[in-house]
């Protein structure tokens, strides 16, 4: 089985899956790390140098790649993975995939430490900013991240949570 996450940037994806994959016992792949370790370059330089549309196919061609090599996997998007070049499709034919779903406020304390080093993010002078940036954001891509059959509402998605959740809809599908 290949466990896709997807949700806005500081909603766990990562922590989440690599605890996902360790307690399934397969691997763990992070995207965005896939996507430094091609590119030889951070995901802030690609923007900065080569701008988001370079990025996104950078990233959409990573995608295809993991997919490619990793027929069980569980793996952790960007949050923009799923609203470009048809990477959302990908995702639902190749996969189970989760939205793990963070209210906004959860967001803002999440990443009002971190937003510099975030390239959408970047320029968010403050809370208040990083919030009204956030909900734009969201309300973009709420309707790619809608498409999951799986959908994880924090603060309730531990990793025991997503295992039932995961274990239901395969007796169900």
């Amino acid at each position: 089985m290949r466990l896709y996450l997807i949700g806005m940037p500081g909603a766990g994806k990562t922590t989440l899956g690599r605890s996902l994959a360790q307690s399934y016992g397969v691997p763990f792949v992070d995207l965005d790390a896939e996507i430094v370790e091609r590119e030889q370059r951070s995901i802030s330089e690609l923007f900065v140098g080569q701008g988001e549309e370079y990025f996104r196919q950078c990233e959409a061609d990573a995608l295809r790649a993991v997919v490619a090599r990793y027929p069980v996997l569980v793996l952790a998007t960007g949050g923009g993975t799923p609203c470009f070049h048809q990477n959302l499709e990908l995702l639902l034919e190749t996969g189970l995939t989760l939205y793990l779903a963070v209210p906004v406020p959860e967001l803002v304390r999440r990443l009002q430490h971190a937003a510099s080093v975030r390239p959408l993010l970047a320029a968010t002078p403050d809370a208040a900013a990083l919030e009204v940036r956030l909900r734009e954001t969201l309300a973009a891509r709420q309707r790619f991240y809608e498409r999951a059959p799986l959908r994880c509402t924090a603060p309730t998605c531990s990793p025991e949570v997503v295992r039932r959740l995961v274990a239901r809809y395969s007796t169900t599908a």
